[in-house]
């Protein structure tokens, strides 16, 4: 199945979604994609956002290539805090009962941080286009209920072993 399929399944059935994931091959390079294309999603997501900080600040501010590379540079440094944050779920499903494996850990937070994609992209844009207010206040309690939830639903299927 393509990923953007897989993507669109996992807004109707993640826990459905989860388990085939977690049932197929089980190598890092398959998880390290997950998160990186989810990186290169959220940078993207950053676009609208420096693009507006851009118009407004004018000739006053930082050129826009360097906006861009400092974003860049911003998202790519998140990269060890996924794998902390994965090591620290699969620590605290272990307290809590849980019998899953790391790599299942891990390919639940990428997967949902990938899967969440089209609502960050959806939530940059209002970054971008309307700005700080009430709509931006939604769309981040928007994209941080789904990704939750794609990522606990993950998270259960890894650690029920199923």
């Amino acid at each position: 199945m393509a990923i953007t399929d897989d993507i669109f399944a996992t807004y109707r059935s993640p826990a459905g979604v989860a388990r085939r994931l977690q049932a197929g091959e089980r190598h890092e390079g398959r998880a390290l994609a997950y998160l990186l294309a989810g990186l290169i999603v959220a940078y993207i997501a950053l676009w609208p956002v420096l693009s507006r900080a851009n118009v407004l600040e004018g000739p006053d501010g930082p050129p826009m290539v360097q906006r861009m590379m400092a974003a860049f540079l911003g998202v790519l440094a998140l990269l060890p805090a996924f794998y902390l944050l994965a090591a620290l779920s699969r620590l605290l499903a272990r307290l809590a009962g849980g019998r899953g494996t790391y790599f299942g850990a891990r390919v639940a937070l990428f997967w949902a941080f990938l899967a969440a994609a089209p609502v960050l992209l959806l939530r940059g844009l209002t970054a971008g286009m309307v700005g700080p207010g009430p709509a931006l206040s939604a769309m981040d309690l928007v994209s941080a209920a789904v990704f939750l939830w794609f990522w606990l639903s993950g998270l259960v299927v890894s650690e029920r072993g199923t």
